[in-house]
């Protein structure tokens, strides 16, 4: 059965007429009636009852002629879902992204993507930044949220944000009630760091301003996520020091201080395989880097 044969059949079913069917497709009526035949013998059903003046569907003919319009109405819709992909406005993209994206640019590019982009679906995972470098090793995701260093020739990266840090303590510590500290005021600390093997350019820089001021931290804890830093150092555990948008993550037991002189200093990129084509891929690029250039943003 081709879809040419089914083309015909409707013509034929709609006009009741194998004439005016043959004009309507523009062949001659003979080629009509002979793929009318040949389709009745593959169904292995009579679709037409037929005289010299009349035509009309048997029952099977009914059923058939209501089962292959779905068919073309599909085919319609499966070529402007096709067309609409091929221009990347449908589709899936899996991202990865770290947990303290989510303070700042994560939500803006997210939801500027969406808006612009609202059939495509977004899967989302939280992953720190090693981890993603695994799944685009394994195709798991196709865009990541990551923090450098990144030092791998099949990932390529955008830098999207830049901060300094800034120190967090107990909302009770006696530095709490000052705006401003400098990093020897954290000389007799208990820290509260990310892991290095999550970040190690971070974790390296906080350990050299320490070292610049003098000292070498006591490194109490070491954790996997800047949110359970934050909720660390808010049970008294110890302090931090901790990117600048971390600040909107509210919790009232701690406070947030400037670091006078040269903090330590963070980015957030976004990467993505180098050999992806993928148009999805692209739009979200240029989307991402139009919302951050945004004057507004």
């Amino acid at each position: 059965m081709e879809l040419r044969q089914i083309k015909y059949f409707i013509a034929v079913a709609e006009e009741l007429h194998f004439g005016r069917a043959a004009i309507r497709l523009q062949i001659t009526q003979p080629p009509l009636s002979q793929q009318i035949l040949q389709l009745e013998r593959e169904l292995g059903v009579t679709l037409f009852k037929r005289t010299k003046r009349h035509v009309e569907l048997t029952n099977a003919g009914q059923i058939f002629l209501q089962e292959v319009r779905g068919i073309f109405t599909q085919l319609e819709q499966a070529k402007a879902l096709t067309l609409r992909a091929e221009e990347g406005m449908v589709g899936r993209l899996a991202i990865g992204f770290v947990g303290s994206a989510t303070f700042d640019i994560f939500p803006l590019v997210i939801r500027g993507f969406q808006e612009q982009f609202p059939n495509v679906d977004l899967v989302l995972h939280e992953m720190p930044t090693p981890k993603q470098i695994e799944a685009f090793h394994h195709k798991e995701i196709d865009i990541g949220f990551v923090r450098p260093s990144v030092f791998d020739p099949t990932i390529s990266l955008l830098s999207i944000q830049q901060e300094t840090c800034v120190a967090v303590v107990p909302k009770f510590h006696p530095l709490a009630q000052r705006s401003t500290i400098s990093m020897n005021d954290l000389s007799k600390e208990q820290f509260i760091l990310v892991e290095r093997e999550i970040w190690p350019s971070w974790y390296d820089d906080i350990l050299s301003k320490c070292h610049q001021a003098g000292f070498s931290p006591t490194i109490r804890q070491s954790v996997k996520e800047i949110q359970t830093v934050v909720g660390l150092v808010a049970s008294g555990l110890g302090v931090s020091i901790v990117p600048r948008s971390t600040s909107n993550f509210h919790i009232w037991d701690v406070s947030y201080l400037d670091i006078q002189q040269d903090s330590p200093r963070i980015e957030m990129s976004l990467a993505w395989r180098t050999d992806d084509e993928s148009i999805l891929v692209k739009q979200f690029i240029d989307t991402a880097a139009q919302i951050i250039n945004r004057p507004d943003r």
